[in-house]
């Protein structure tokens, strides 16, 4: 059997994993029996700094997207992450097990701990990120897809091929499979075979795919090569729904049929929505009365902005914000806002650039019309022209609203219909891959960005 000569991105994560968790234990095990003083040390507090301190780093790692691929061929992005990430790291091992246990430390170790563990993943990573501009890192791709898909070619081999995220994917060769089945010469196949390392099919029905494809998919698994559905690929890679595709297969995007009632991710979600209800309410009220005042001078007009907004099963409710617009904003009928926003006055403008507009949708949490995490509420006229547009959008009002979501996270702020459609494919992906994991994801996102006023 031939071998691959081009790592998957699974497996080059894997290699990057094995190597940051060398490190990490190492680095445990010299805090634990080198810098923590031995009088104090027991086999409960070694099981104890272990098991979190490996927890804790996955759980960072993952949050912090530590092992996005595109961002670690990227130098400068190696030093900032690595060093971010085993700051925090290191600081939370140190902290917790003075807290927990009471032990005193010897300094030099210690040091060495907190000062060398951020330095050694750098310098790791750093190493990783040069192999892999020395070896091949670009899987060459065989695409299929039915003939009557030709309008959406060109776009979809953009896709696999990467415009402004690198894929590490590449077609070399394509075919469209007609009705009559697939025709496929002997160059062609010794190209197919043995000159490209991925297959991605994105047909209408599986089942209809001619026994002579088969074949070659079957002969080409066996000398190891990759066998893909655009689909699958797409969500993996951009971590969202191709929407854009020429076909779409209700089941394989979503995922209904035989869908398990996740009873964690419910209690999970029950318990962020009552923290966060209960400090962000704290907050919404304090800073009410400074909204207001400031509103009078530099803002006249109602302190609250009120909206209908489709939410879930596609119930409409009212929405709530501080008014960061002109009054008469939509004297000329319903637009959707951007973000440089003519109607947007100076107060509002600061009211928009640190979230403070978005404080008030604790109302609708507290009523039960929202959560914090899901796809952000659109206005019913907006809906019936995507609904128009684009199939499964009504998808998204399975789920209550949300103040911020997956797609708020990964896609700038939306100004058209187009960022809309383009934010559903982000929607749909979350709907599919609800998790704990993916929500706590969202929320340090979301920090980040009010903390750092940064664009969603």
């Amino acid at each position: 059997m031939a071998r691959r000569s081009i790592l998957n991105s699974l497996e080059r994560k894997s290699i990057l994993l094995m190597g940051d968790l060398l490190i990490i234990v190492s680095s445990i095990n010299l805090f634990v029996n080198h810098a923590i003083d031995k009088e104090f040390i027991t086999f409960g507090l070694k099981i104890f700094v272990f098991s979190f301190g490996i927890l804790i780093y996955l759980g960072l790692s993952y949050i912090l997207d530590f092992y996005n691929l595109e961002k670690v061929a990227r130098r400068r992005y190696i030093l900032s992450q690595s060093v971010y990430i085993s700051t925090i790291f290191v600081f939370l091992i140190f902290v917790l097990t003075v807290f927990v246990y009471d032990v005193s430390f010897w300094r030099i170790p210690l040091f060495s701990f907190l000062i060398l563990t951020p330095i050694e993943i750098w310098l790791w990573r750093l190493f990783f990120g040069n192999v892999f501009r020395i070896i091949p890192t670009v899987k060459k791709v065989f695409y299929v897809y039915d003939a009557n898909g030709e309008e959406s070619l060109r776009e979809n081999i953009d896709y696999i091929n990467g415009e402004s995220t690198n894929t590490f994917y590449k077609v070399k060769l394509t075919y469209a499979m007609n009705k009559d089945g697939l025709s496929i010469d002997k160059k062609t196949f010794n190209e197919a075979v043995e000159k490209v390392d991925t297959w991605i099919l994105n047909v209408k029905d599986y089942n209809q795919v001619p026994k002579k494809l088969e074949n070659l998919l079957l002969e080409s698994i066996l000398k190891g090569k990759e066998i893909l559905s655009y689909t699958s690929f797409y969500e993996n890679i951009y971590e969202a729904m191709p929407i854009r595709s020429h076909y779409h297969s209700f089941y394989e995007l979503l995922q209904l049929k035989n869908k398990k009632i996740r009873y964690l991710q419910v209690v999970f979600s029950f318990m962020v929505n009552f923290i966060l209800s209960f400090f962000i309410g704290i907050i919404f009220f304090l800073v009410c009365p400074v909204v207001w005042i400031f509103n009078i001078f530099l803002n006249r007009g109602p302190l609250f902005y009120t909206q209908l907004r489709v939410g879930q099963y596609g119930r409409e409710f009212k929405i709530y914000k501080f008014r960061s617009m002109v009054i008469d904003a939509e004297k000329t009928g319903a637009k959707m806002a951007s973000k440089d926003d003519a109607r947007i006055t100076p107060f509002g403008r600061v009211l928009r650039t640190f979230r403070i507009d978005e404080l008030p949708q604790i109302l609708s949490v507290i009523q039960g019309n929202m959560t914090f995490i899901g796809p952000r509420p659109e206005r019913k006229v907006f809906v019936e022209q995507l609904d128009g547009m684009m199939p499964f959008y009504s998808i998204r009002h399975l789920y209550k609203p949300g103040i911020t979501g997956w797609a708020q996270v990964k896609y700038k702020y939306g100004e058209d219909l187009q960022d809309s459609i383009k934010k559903l494919e982000y929607d749909l992906y979350y709907i599919k891959n609800k998790s704990i994991t993916l929500d706590l994801r969202i929320i340090f996102k979301t920090i980040t960005t009010v903390l750092f006023s940064r664009g969603v």
